[in-house]
């Protein structure tokens, strides 16, 4: 696929338009997409056709218990406008964020388009669901959450959970956890698609989308109901540190000279050995490079993962799933370009002369014993023949 074969496509052409960014742009990242879910040849181009032809899917987005940093890093992705791109993408029907709408008349689009499009719309879910006592602990236009999700999530083509709240509880559900959160597919009873993350990365779930939006179906996900295409990996197979880990390079304090240096966090919690996820692949905010917490200096807190991030101390060693550091370690401080120092000159030349005294007394021992012998040999013959 080339921007040349679609030149004169007028689907192209008025996708072009609507947009507001070039052809060439939007087809490297069709192209980008489908090589991040490991597509076959050709995709990108049914990918791109199918965003041009097809009819936007009706889209109910559900805020529940959580802090909208899901939606505010959607916002904010730039590589294209990826906020214009999504609701280009998408018919975004229902959004208590973004929606100008309130009250009743907001209430009232949310069921107007799921009747409209019953059976086809996609339902995204953002934020844990309160469930102790009832649910009355999280409300929307007097109903509770928990009612909302199901009757929502009733005539959907497919429910999406979109960040850790709605994937598996999150902040919400961290011990003592007094409303019962609990994640979607927990309410649901069913495991659901989920895109964790505190926040996710926005590329996952636009991939997502775009992918139910060309065949017709979501992609594969694991057994917690992840996208495999971006969750199948381990943090620290694709780290920019693991060098360091390997070698045994550790920082041991925050400003330390490892930790100034660049070396692998993982003895400051970086749980980027036992969290799944595409972060130092595909990074975060389109700022350039190293723009994700472990190339900006933080430690991985494994927010994708289930009982990792708001249930183990930030602090605390991760759980080794595939490698292990070496069994030695070189020192933090590696003198680089200079001579010994004075103390290790005193020591050197202590040891030498001590090795050099012992050598003279064992070679003064050894003269002494081998006239010794001889002495004896001598006064032996004597005794034998005295004359």
């Amino acid at each position: 696929m080339n921007e040349n074969s679609f030149e004169n496509d007028e689907s192209m052409l008025a996708l072009e338009k609507r947009l507001g960014i070039s052809r060439r742009s939007f087809l490297q990242m069709c192209a980008a997409m489908a090589a991040t879910m490991g597509l076959p040849k050709g995709a990108e181009a049914a990918m791109a056709k199918a965003v041009a032809t097809k009819k936007r899917p009706s889209v109910i987005w559900l805020h529940f218990q959580e802090c909208t940093g899901c939606t505010e890093s959607l916002l904010r992705a730039e590589h294209p406008t990826l906020e214009k791109l999504i609701l280009d993408v998408i018919s975004l029907d229902y959004h208590e964020t973004l929606f100008a709408a309130a009250g009743h008349q907001a209430e009232a689009a949310r069921r107007s388009a799921m009747k409209a499009n019953k059976g086809k719309y996609l339902l995204v879910v953002e934020g844990a669901i309160p469930t102790r006592d009832n649910g009355i602990y999280c409300k929307v236009g007097g109903q509770t959450a928990i009612e909302m999700l199901k009757e929502c999530a009733a005539d959907a083509a497919a429910v999406i959970a979109i960040g850790s709240c709605s994937s598996w509880g999150g902040m919400p559900s961290t011990p003592p956890n007094p409303t019962g959160a609990k994640s979607a597919g927990e309410v649901l009873g069913k495991v659901i698609p989920n895109i964790p993350g505190c926040p996710p990365n926005p590329y996952n779930f636009l991939s997502t989308v775009v992918h139910f939006l060309t065949f017709g179906k979501l992609p594969d996900v694991d057994d917690t109901g992840r996208p495999k295409f971006a969750y199948s990996r381990l943090i620290h197979e694709n780290c920019e540190r693991r060098a360091h880990f390997d070698a045994g390079r550790f920082a041991l304090e925050f400003g330390d000279e490892g930790h100034r240096r660049g070396y692998c966090l993982y003895k400051l919690g970086c749980k980027g050995p036992e969290t799944h996820a595409n972060c130092p692949a595909i990074l975060f905010g389109d700022v350039g490079n190293a723009s994700w917490p472990v190339g900006t200096g933080h430690p991985c807190i494994g927010c994708t993962e289930k009982g990792i991030a708001f249930a183990k101390p930030i602090h605390a060693l991760a759980e080794l799933k595939s490698v292990r550091p070496p069994a030695g370690f070189p020192g933090i401080i590696e003198d680089q370009g200079k001579g010994p120092s004075t103390g290790a000159l005193i020591l050197a030349a202590a040891v030498a002369g001590a090795a050099a005294g012992a050598g003279a007394m064992m070679a003064k021992n050894l003269g002494k014993n081998v006239k010794l012998d001889e002495g004896d040999a001598h006064k032996k013959q004597e005794e034998r023949n005295p004359s």
